[in-house]
């Protein structure tokens, strides 16, 4: 696991995981559908390195569903490897927060890359949050994310 900041004032968490045989396919090979729960399996990762988890956006009365993903296939990967998720944080002005996933084989090879998009909603209404969360402002100011 590895914790880092790049000097495009983005954060990068490395994590992994090893393909169980309950998510491969009929042609042994891991069943396109549980890429989205590796990105998962990253973003929970991160948000507990970096203390951005969806607990830490509930306490502060907000939800952050995904309302954009995009995933793109390379490689196939099997039961029993061991892969590693990168889950690299893209800062935005916009009161939003991007990552963008790449999940390597054993080889260091990439076998899928892809994006999430979450927005912040109110936990009891539902609403949608135009403006940064003061949380989230914080959390983006401690790690020197915050655009002038």
């Amino acid at each position: 696991m590895k914790k880092s900041k790049q000097e495009n004032s983005t954060l990068k968490f490395s994590h992994q995981i090893r393909v169980r045989f309950n998510e491969v396919d009929s042609m042994h090979v891991v069943w396109h559908g549980n890429y989205v729960k590796y990105f998962e399996d990253g973003r929970e990762a991160f948000g507990r390195a970096f203390d951005l988890s969806y607990l830490d956006a509930k306490k502060h009365g907000f939800a952050i569903p995904i309302v954009k993903m995009s995933l793109e296939y390379k490689l196939p990967l099997r039961y029993g490897e061991v892969a590693t998720i990168e889950t690299i944080y893209l800062n935005s002005r916009a009161a939003k927060i991007v990552f963008s996933y790449r999940i390597k084989n054993e080889n260091g090879q990439t076998v899928c890359t892809g994006e999430t998009t979450q927005v912040f909603t109110n936990s009891e209404v539902g609403d949608m949050s135009l403006n940064l969360p003061e949380f989230y402002k914080d959390w983006k100011q401690k790690h020197g994310l915050l655009y002038d």
